[in-house]
């Protein structure tokens, strides 16, 4: 079943950001011998999240967009207690597909950069495979 999307204009931008918690530390999330610094996975969320901010408004209801792909260099660490944003522009669309440069900033130096993917996916129709190949299961387990 196919579905019709509203165009997403080339230029949309979003944010995200988040103040470095103690949880997200690459000592504490990953290896304990890492220094105390912000996690690349948690850089790799907040510009996901930025680029699902900057579509938001165009999606339809019962629509939301997964990510599909991320490629993103971690320039610069950062301790706890800086607060980091994300950001994200749409570059291109293809079909479904909705390209992204994306960035963050820890103050005004910029710690990461980047591109990233994400498609645009009903929610209902995920539902629905995902009960054709596992059944049906509680939420949450």
């Amino acid at each position: 079943m196919l579905f019709a999307m509203r165009p997403i204009p080339h230029g949309a931008r979003g944010q995200y950001a988040l103040r470095v918690e103690p949880g997200q530390l690459a000592n504490t999330f990953k290896d304990s011998i890492l220094p105390p610094v912000f996690s690349t996975p948690y850089l790799i969320l907040i510009m996901e999240n930025a680029a699902l901010n900057a579509i938001r408004q165009y999606l339809e209801p019962g629509e939301s967009a997964v990510g599909t792909h991320v490629d993103v260099r971690h320039l610069i660490a950062t301790p706890a207690g800086r607060q980091v944003v994300g950001h994200a522009e749409v570059t291109g669309t293809d079909g479904r597909k909705i390209l992204f440069r994306v960035w963050a900033l820890d103050g005004e130096e910029e710690i990461g950069t980047g591109t990233h993917e994400r498609t645009v996916v009903s929610i209902a129709r995920i539902i629905e495979r995902m009960q054709a190949k596992y059944g049906s299961t509680p939420a949450g387990s």
